[in-house]
């Protein structure tokens, strides 16, 4: 049988983010036993506190980097998802230390803690630029998934199903670049953009609870689940904010690449491909479970057809009205507009 969320007590490290508030409202909703927030910034879990008012969701102040202060909020968790990241990709670039402490050390005590505390499943957030990483966040992140991996590779009778999932850039959350833009347009400031042509999968916050939930409910030890999602041009992108709030011909202002920047985003790669599987919505992408004896590969190995990485550039790509459909359905998006004195 399927694991479910109803009745179920659930940790979420870097509970506070994004994702963690988008995940805690919505395993509310379908009725957890309880939500524990794990995360190490005290002003915002109090703003959360006082947003969701809800007594199944209890509150840690901890640090994926300590060991020691995950116990309290993983002792008794029937799952746990693993949010807790540092995600910016220039701040991991001048600090890349930090992000390995964080995105690496931190994931692998969480692992283990998990395990040890009875956990029954754990699913780890990664992201597209853990494929072909140029960048520090994208190396850490990659390293990230090989410690699950491993994990499940070499503890194959574990109590614990751990999962991988990875996804593109979340529109409206932390840190991107749609709020910016929205700030840009209402003060009549011109846009800023590092590249025009630049593409980026878009997905929202539902899309990213939806991915780790069918993670969640469908992993084998080692998974790592892929939403299919379109994209777009960076430019695109700008000219569809703008239009939204009355903007048709935006002035538009290229920066240049930032720090560790690419030009495309990689969901799977050309060899995760050969071995993912299509599963409507989503790619499957199962552990290479394969030990250490690599002798019986001298005289004889495995075949495999090539493939195509699946791509930013290559996945479906929206253009201004379709994004502007896909914006309109973001209730921030929606509260923007309200304040700007604008109806969709």
């Amino acid at each position: 049988m399927a694991p479910t969320l109803q009745g179920a007590v659930l940790t979420i490290t870097g509970g506070t983010g994004s994702f963690g508030s988008t995940m805690t409202r919505h395993a509310l909703s379908v009725g957890a036993a309880r939500v524990n927030i794990l995360s190490r910034d005290e002003a915002k879990q109090d703003d959360m506190r006082r947003r969701l008012n809800d007594e199944r969701v209890r509150f840690f102040i901890g640090d994926t980097r300590d060991r020691e202060s995950l116990w309290p909020a993983f002792r008794g968790a029937d799952y746990v998802f693993h949010a807790a990241a540092l995600k910016q990709v220039p701040s991991c670039e001048f600090f890349p230390q930090q992000a390995v402490f964080t995105n690496v050390i931190g994931s692998n005590n969480v692992i283990n803690v998990a395990s040890e505390s009875g956990v029954k499943g754990l699913v780890c957030l990664s992201t597209d630029k853990a494929v072909y990483p140029i960048n520090a966040m994208g190396m850490t992140k990659a390293l990230m998934e090989k410690t699950v991996q491993a994990y499940a590779r070499n503890n194959p009778g574990s109590h614990m199903t751990v999962s991988l999932t990875r996804y593109g850039n979340v529109m409206y959350s932390r840190g991107s670049v749609i709020p910016l833009f929205v700030r840009q347009i209402t003060s009549g400031e011109p846009l800023t953009v590092t590249c025009g042509e630049m593409t980026r999968f878009l997905m929202s916050l539902a899309d990213s609870v939806d991915l780790v939930e069918y993670a969640f409910g469908h992993a084998e030890p080692g998974d790592l689940f892929v939403r299919k999602a379109p994209a777009a041009t960076i430019e695109t992108l700008a000219r569809a904010v703008a239009s939204l709030f009355g903007v048709d011909d935006p002035q538009i202002h290229v920066l240049g690449f930032r720090h560790g920047e690419k030009m495309h985003e990689t969901l799977l790669a050309a060899e995760d491909m050969i071995k993912a599987t299509d599963e409507g919505d989503y790619f499957r992408v199962p552990i290479d479970a394969r030990g250490l004896q690599y002798e019986q590969f001298f005289n004889e190995g495995q075949e495999a057809e090539p493939n195509e990485s699946y791509t930013s550039a290559n996945t479906r790509r929206l253009g201004v009205e379709q994004i502007k459909e896909l914006l309109l359905k973001l209730p921030e998006i929606q509260d923007e507009l309200r304040k700007a004195g604008r109806t969709a």
